[in-house]
């Protein structure tokens, strides 16, 4: 391995997650200081995760090596996907009105599925 392939290796599989996770912290402390009550923490986790799949596969589709890892996130953006941010889009529709964050939930699991789609065409057309 070159030191250009460990370089964009540690900047996609580790320096992009642990972003991340950070913000993702960061923002349920936000959430937290702001007190919403019953707030949308594990809706956001997922969304955190969902999107963030889609990001690690998109970063190793153009700059890295295919491989079984890169597959299996991308069986779960077709499969397992779009069944959590259904649910995360419909259990944030009866509740948008409660909160900013809660709105943000449901957009962010409502545009999944016009997203990713055109995400994933877009690199099988390409590719």
């Amino acid at each position: 391995m070159t030191t250009v392939e460990i370089i964009t290796a540690i900047i996609i599989h580790l320096l992009i997650p642990i972003i991340g996770l950070l913000t993702y912290i960061l923002l349920i402390r936000k959430i937290k200081k702001e007190i919403i009550s019953n707030p949308p923490i594990i809706d956001f986790f997922l969304i955190f995760a969902t999107y963030g799949v889609l990001l690690l596969v998109m970063l190793t589709t153009v700059f890295w090596e295919w491989s079984g890892i890169a597959s299996l996130g991308t069986f779960y953006l077709i499969i397992g996907g779009p069944i959590v941010m259904g649910i995360i889009a419909y259990r944030n529709y009866r509740n948008k009105g409660l909160s900013k964050y809660h709105m943000l939930a449901y957009k962010a699991g409502l545009f999944y599925f016009l997203i990713t789609p055109l995400t994933l065409g877009i690199f099988m057309i390409f590719e």
